[in-house]
């Protein structure tokens, strides 16, 4: 769980890295794949065909806006899927999807 507070609360869980489209980018042990990309600032996860920036929406997998690729699985919603150590994510569904 990621906490800012100037009260010096600290932030709960292990660093892991992981790849969103070729950029490392720091997480939490535990917290989900949209939950670390947006504390970096991340707010697209994918486009859709019309070129329309989709990400982080309904934030509990009642929608579809945050789907991103997970090591090949193609679908994987981000606000669902929790991080792991090394996962190469990427916003762009394979070729010959």
């Amino acid at each position: 769980m990621r906490v800012q507070l100037s009260s010096g609360v600290s932030v709960a869980g292990l660093e892991v890295d992981i790849d969103f489209d070729g950029v490392r980018v720091r997480a939490l042990e535990g917290e989900t794949i949209s939950a670390a990309l947006h504390a970096q600032g991340i707010q697209t996860f994918r486009r859709t065909r019309q070129s329309s920036p989709r990400g982080l929406y309904c934030g509990m997998g009642a929608c579809f806006d945050c789907l991103v690729t997970v090591d090949g699985r193609v679908g994987v919603r981000a606000c669902l899927e929790k991080v792991q150590a090394g996962q190469v994510i990427r916003s762009a569904m394979p070729q010959g999807t």
